[in-house]
């Protein structure tokens, strides 16, 4: 049986637009919900400088679940809905699943019906960095580890205040530390 590649690369735009439609269409239903945890408290090792961390290919898929290397290392995308994160509302923190660098704090997570863990900011704004995406013929935010460069999702502007952003974030890219 023989693909036609443009019209499965169609159809999947589509498919990402009328998601994001959707999106939009439930939040607008529902009232912004803001952040009901207490603040995440930075601790001593939280605010360390922390080296950047390069490694070759081999060593990361060594180091990962093949979920968390097809995120983290090749750009990839967890099933909507699949994540243990989604519903973590446990006071802590959320750090990058290949590193352990901070990144998220529960105080910043949010519902956003989307089916992936989502936050208003980061921990640190220097805990994640952006860059142009433009798979999938449309323009996104691509959101990384500022330490270790992984993939953790994609960052866009239709979030709760007082940032109005959100933090679409792939769980498998994550780890979930609880704090008192």
């Amino acid at each position: 049986m023989k693909i036609n590649v443009s019209l499965f690369l169609a159809l999947l735009l589509v498919a990402l637009v009328a998601s994001s439609f959707l999106s939009r269409a439930q939040q607008a239903g529902k009232p912004a919900q803001t952040p009901k945890s207490a603040p995440v408290v930075p601790t001593a090792s939280d605010l360390a400088p922390a080296p950047k961390i390069v490694k070759p290919d081999p060593e990361w898929k060594t180091q990962l679940s093949p979920a968390q290397y097809a995120v983290l290392r090749r750009k990839g995308t967890e099933r909507a809905g699949s994540s243990e994160l989604l519903h973590e509302h446990r006071h802590g923190l959320f750090v990058c699943a290949a590193c352990g660098a901070p990144l998220f704090g529960s105080d910043a997570k949010f519902e956003s019906g989307t089916g992936w863990p989502s936050f208003t900011k980061p921990f640190f704004p220097e805990a994640v960095v952006t860059v142009k995406d433009r798979s999938f013929f449309i323009e996104r935010e691509e959101v990384q580890c500022a330490r270790c460069g992984g993939h953790l999702g994609h960052v866009f502007d239709d979030g709760p205040a007082p940032t109005g952003l959100r933090y679409c974030m792939n769980g498998v890219a994550l780890k979930f530390q609880e704090r008192p």
